[in-house]
């Protein structure tokens, strides 16, 4: 069936998140056909309760309840969440697309433990005080078998871009600084190595089953470049799906996906 890409009105944009929603989209639709009950769902299997953690304005959520699912987006941001419901009104999933205030360490404020089929943790990791704490609770939020979707900054992507920039001696502090930065005004707390991530995601209770690096060439080539032949979009995004899965690139990916469930 047609993917149901994110930000389609946004071709680079598009690009930036179709590996990642492509790996998500199969992977709900395999969680929801081996679920019981429930209502169908477009994916072709029972719609799921999804947790989105730091949602922002629906760039995922919109997707999966496009594709029949419900979800709750939690997010600290009042003018993110005003976003939300916007994206999804225009989308016609309102009904489906839940906003509430609140952050990944105070989850269990606004959210009910033990009550979703998937959580999504999606660019939050690398900000939160304590990622350990943090994943601890979107983990704790799963049902029992449920689906783990874990999106970081990675670290290889950052040295790798400030070096190709000119900037050599952040470069080089981002890549042994331990934890990532490129300096005092990078906006990103931390960053992780896929072996940082696949570790902490283990150690959460999370089976897991699939590991891609994301945007690791997308970020590096100029718009102009890219845009300039006809077909040069759908071919970088071909390449950056063979990129993603294998080993030898995801070191250098501007972002890192686990996806796993829980135990």
């Amino acid at each position: 069936m047609p993917r149901t890409t994110p930000h389609d009105h946004l071709p680079r944009a598009s690009l930036r998140a179709a590996v990642v929603w492509e790996a998500l989209e199969d992977a709900l639709a395999r969680h929801g056909a081996a679920g019981q009950g429930g209502a169908d769902a477009a994916a072709g299997g029972r719609a799921l309760d999804v947790l989105d953690t730091g949602g922002g304005t629906g760039g995922f959520a919109v997707p999966a309840a496009l594709l029949g699912h419900r979800v709750t987006v939690v997010d600290p941001s009042p003018n993110a969440l005003f976003g939300l419901q916007r994206r999804a009104a225009e989308a016609g999933v309102a009904d489906r697309v839940r906003g509430v205030q609140g952050d990944i360490h105070a989850l269990f404020d606004v959210a009910e433990p033990g009550a979703y089929d998937a959580v999504l943790c999606h660019g939050v990791l690398e900000y939160v005080d304590d990622p350990a704490a943090g994943l601890a609770n979107a983990v704790a939020a799963l049902r029992p078998g449920g689906l783990l979707s874990v999106l970081a900054a990675g670290l290889g992507g950052a040295v790798l871009a400030r070096a190709l920039a000119g900037h050599f001696s952040s470069a080089r502090r981002a890549l042994t600084g331990g934890d990532g930065r490129w300096g005092e005004a990078d906006p990103v707390p931390r960053r992780f190595t896929p072996e940082e991530l696949t570790r902490l995601v283990a150690a959460a209770g999370v089976d897991v089953r699939a590991v891609q690096g994301v945007r690791t060439f997308s970020d590096l080539v100029p718009d102009g470049l890219a845009e300039s032949e006809p077909g040069a979009l759908d071919a970088l995004l071909e390449l950056e799906r063979a990129a993603a899965e294998s080993p030898a690139f995801q070191p250098v990916a501007a972002q890192l996906h686990v996806l796993g469930g829980r135990k």
